[in-house]
């Protein structure tokens, strides 16, 4: 199972840093909603590595029979490996790359805000809610783990379907 989750984890890991590297270097001057849907694509299709790795080790390594809770782990285990390359990724380049990223989110978020035709005092709640979130930008180590938690959530999800499709009860 090491071997499996090792190669696959890595393809999963290189596939995302090639991915998410490319979306953030050739789609700077995109909206952040598509910035956002591109991200969640990037992290789908990096992940596929988990069907795979799972239907390899089911195939290669027990005699095409595998346990739910087996297909979980193995996929999950290579879940890990995007998620990092994701945290990794994203802590640098926010901090490092982008430094004026929380600037352009903020203003961004603000000028939504201001074409909604909300009361003001509501818009002056959701501008200081905006400033607070943006915290977290101003620390990498929070970046890199915001990052990691929500790849691992969809990597979780992946898993679980993954492990349902794949499982074959021994009989």
């Amino acid at each position: 199972m090491k071997s499996t989750v090792l190669k696959y984890g890595i393809y999963s890991f290189i596939l995302a840093a090639i991915l998410f590297s490319s979306a953030l270097y050739f789609g700077y001057a995109l909206a952040f909603k598509t910035h956002g849907i591109i991200g969640y694509l990037t992290i789908v299709a990096s992940l596929s590595f988990v069907f795979f790795g799972i239907k390899h080790y089911k195939n290669h390594g027990l005699d095409g029979e595998i346990d739910f809770k087996t297909a979980f782990v193995v996929g999950f285990s290579i879940v890990c490996f995007a998620a990092i390359a994701f945290g990794l990724i994203d802590a640098i380049y926010i901090s490092t790359i982008n430094p004026e990223f929380s600037e352009s989110y903020i203003a961004h978020e603000f000028r939504v805000l201001e074409t909604q035709n909300l009361p003001e005092v509501i818009v002056q709640i959701d501008k200081e809610t905006v400033l607070k979130q943006s915290e977290v930008f101003k620390n990498p180590i929070i970046i890199f783990f915001v990052s990691l938690m929500l790849v691992l959530v969809v990597g979780t999800i992946i898993s679980l379907l993954s492990a349902l499709l794949l499982h074959k009860k021994q009989e």
